[in-house]
């Protein structure tokens, strides 16, 4: 298929764009194969919009006369306006962009036509392999081994080609423990805790069925992982209703009978349509501007975006708990372990270990735990807030783990070598990028779209050093301890950086944000002169006892 057929109109002069809190621009659009593009064309001060097909959410046409109206909804909640003089060319232009939006295949997007500017110093497809993360583990312990089972993803689907399991346990046992695990995703190493040997293990529902089924490989799986006369606890991210229904369909829970060293406990954590919802509702509540206080705070609540925020980060602090508190191992599923379960067992990683408050670390959490272990990005970011076909597997999933990210980064401001910007910048990624990391819905479907030889990786962009620079945090000061963060109702905060950004001006929150740095730059100044007058005084101490004993 060739673009040009989609686009009916290529070109059209004496647009107006309209956005929030700019003035108005006339100006000439051009619609690309993948881009929309809107150049002012002004010699006093050229404005240009670059924007992505794959970044609109929706598009409404308006007509008024022979004057056409299209209001364009993107992924990253921005809303456009532009006005288009005749009304066959607005009703030409904007069933191209409705058509560019909405290619069925993956191949035809961005990523396998970007061509980058800048000089590629790092393959950042080659940055996070597992081989790397087994080197770490394997100078604190010996107990974990790293297999290949999975090597033409035969094995499950959804998992990379290798991953770390316990030393005690061969790749036979391992394939009838798959077996006995929804979608084959039977338990692996999630995290290693260095302080006391305890690991978080992730995996999917059993499938015990109605008749109680057992995996006595699967049983010995998991008990390999505790240390003598010691307990583990399996965090279960559904309600016992959810998981007991479960069963008539197949799936389950681990039975006491069977896992006698292990506590079972239920964190209800929402997913897909409810999640969804709730971030539609969030949106429209935050765009509209005609709220009193009392109505605006119905709304937010009535969107229950801040209880779904709240049961993740519960669920994240019990793992850790039970992990650093209690000296127990922990196991972490729900029924496909592909959403919630990632969520609990990313956060509970933030929370424990210091490397993964770092950007560095931190991209090789989200390399780890979300791309690696199978989130399906593909069929969750497809669609945002504004989309009008509601499709089944639509959710917000890594957009509320951010935010769970951006509400301990708030209340441990000084903790995090990244800022705010890096996780705005990974949601807009996750949902519409140049870059090929977030394409596919697991590591067989990269592999087969063959995407670390026809993409570019987000992370060679981001971790050049002009690009890094950006995104780095001026509080930082490396915390080695574990940081425990308050989910009482009152420590949780709508995240405006990402939800009112569209709507109100950044012009005030930008200066303050400077004049932070020049405070910190300013205060380092002064402690090099500090640390040099010491010296210098140290100096004249020495030379003056020298000449006391001549």
């Amino acid at each position: 298929m060739e673009f040009a057929e989609l686009i009916k109109t290529p070109r059209a002069d004496n647009v107006v764009l309209h956005r929030p809190f700019y003035p108005a621009v006339e100006g000439t659009l051009c619609l690309t194969g993948h881009h929309l593009i809107f150049s002012s064309r002004r010699q006093d001060n050229a404005e240009e919009l670059w924007l992505l097909h794959s970044n609109i959410d929706s598009i409404e046409k308006r007509f008024v006369g022979s004057l056409g109206t299209i209001i364009i909804k993107c992924k990253d909640l921005r809303i456009i306006q532009l006005d288009i003089p005749g009304m066959e060319e607005c009703l030409n232009i904007a069933s191209s962009i409705e058509a560019l939006s909405t290619l069925d295949s993956v191949t035809l997007m961005y990523p396998f036509f970007y061509r980058p500017m800048f000089e590629i110093v790092e393959d950042g497809w080659r940055s996070f392999l597992p081989d790397q993360e087994f080197e770490l583990l394997s100078s604190v312990t010996d107990e974990w081994r790293l297999s290949c089972i999975n090597k033409e993803f035969s094995v499950c689907p959804s998992y990379p080609p290798v991953v770390i399991v316990p030393k005690s346990i061969d790749d036979e046992a391992l394939r009838k423990v798959a077996m006995f695990r929804h979608g084959s995703r039977f338990p692996v190493l999630s995290y290693y805790h260095k302080k006391n040997g305890m690991v978080m293990m992730r995996s999917s529902q059993p499938l015990t069925g109605t008749n109680g089924r057992r995996c006595k490989e699967d049983e010995k799986l998991i008990n390999a992982t505790l240390r003598p006369g010691k307990r583990g606890y399996i965090i279960d991210t559904r309600s016992l209703n959810v998981a007991q229904q479960a069963r008539a369909k197949g799936g389950g829970f681990e039975q006491e009978a069977h896992y006698p060293q292990w506590r079972r406990i239920h964190k209800c954590i929402e997913r897909f349509n409810i999640l969804q919802e709730s971030l539609i509702k969030l949106v429209e509540a935050c765009n509209d501007q005609s709220h009193n206080m009392d109505r605006w705070l119905s709304k937010l609540e009535a969107s229950n975006w801040l209880t779904h925020i709240k049961e993740i980060l519960t669920a994240a602090c019990l793992a850790a708990q039970c992990i650093d508190r209690e000296g127990a191992s922990v196991l972490v599923h729900g029924t496909e372990g592909t959403d919630s379960t990632l969520q609990v067992t990313s956060l509970a990683q933030i929370i424990l270990d210091p490397r993964c408050r770092t950007i560095c670390g931190f991209e090789s959490l989200v390399v780890r735990e979300w791309l690696q272990a199978g989130h399906p990005f593909q069929q969750r970011c497809a669609q945002s807030a504004y989309s009008n076909s509601k499709q089944k597997w639509e959710a917000p999933v890594f957009l509320l783990f951010l935010d769970c990210v951006w509400q301990i980064l708030r209340q441990f401001p000084c903790s995090f070598e990244f800022n705010e910007q890096f996780l705005i910048m990974l949601f807009e990624h996750a949902y519409a990028s140049q870059f090929g990391t977030f394409l596919g819905n697991n590591e067989n479907e990269r592999s087969k779209l063959k995407l670390p030889q026809k993409t570019m990786s987000l992370w060679s962009w981001v971790n050049r050093s002009e690009e890094l620079s950006k995104f780095q945090n001026p509080l930082f000061e490396a915390n080695s301890l574990v940081i425990w963060p308050s989910v009482a109702p009152q420590s949780l905060q709508l995240w405006e950086g990402v939800f009112l950004r569209w709507n109100r001006p950044s012009k005030f929150l930008d200066e303050a944000h400077e004049e932070m740095i020049s405070i910190i730059k300013y205060n380092k100044e002064l402690q090099a002169k500090v640390n040099a007058l010491r010296r210098q005084l140290a100096e004249m101490e020495t030379d003056e006892r020298m000449q006391e004993n001549l």
